[in-house]
């Protein structure tokens, strides 16, 4: 698993162990940390001072701003319709589909095996509780869980 030479890595980017990760083709932001056997795909932007937990896969089209926590074992989706195959039984390619963008906005944090559908924005230091599916915009600060995830609070209103 490489460390591809086409990564943006910025400044005291902290990868545990290399050789046990696959990222390519992405931007990774100062300070950032990331755990063993992420896959970072090609055009996914990581913001600085972010922690990326094990076995997380961030695919192409997600956008992760500064200082949001991804939980272990989350997994990011591109595309609301995949198929394997084009309805004449070809193989599809990248041609024959397109990346639906993800946005994780700064501050947020996502628990562990958290799934998001594509084409969700996650809101501004919001929290997502583990093991929830995000199926639709998360608002600023809300805190959601279950499948699909629900508003069940509002961080500025809990301690901690």
């Amino acid at each position: 698993m490489p460390i591809a030479d086409t990564v943006q890595l910025g400044d005291n980017v902290k990868i545990f162990q290399p050789a046990l990760v696959n990222l390519y083709g992405c931007t990774i932001g100062a300070g950032t940390r990331i755990g063993a056997f992420v896959e970072i795909q090609k055009n996914a932007v990581i913001g600085a001072r972010c922690k990326i937990s094990s076995h997380a896969f961030v695919c192409e089209g997600v956008s992760i701003e500064d200082e949001v926590f991804v939980g272990h074992g989350v997994m990011f989706t591109n595309d609301r319709f995949p198929r394997a195959t084009n309805p004449d039984g070809s193989l599809q390619t990248e041609a024959d589909w397109s990346v639906e963008p993800t946005c994780v906005r700064r501050g947020a944090s996502l628990g562990s095996n958290v799934t998001v559908l594509a084409g969700v924005t996650i809101g501004e230091r919001a929290l997502v509780g583990a093991g929830a599916v995000v199926t639709g915009d998360v608002p600023d600060f809300a805190i959601v869980a279950g499948v699909p995830a629900r508003v069940v609070g509002d961080v500025r209103k809990e301690k901690g």
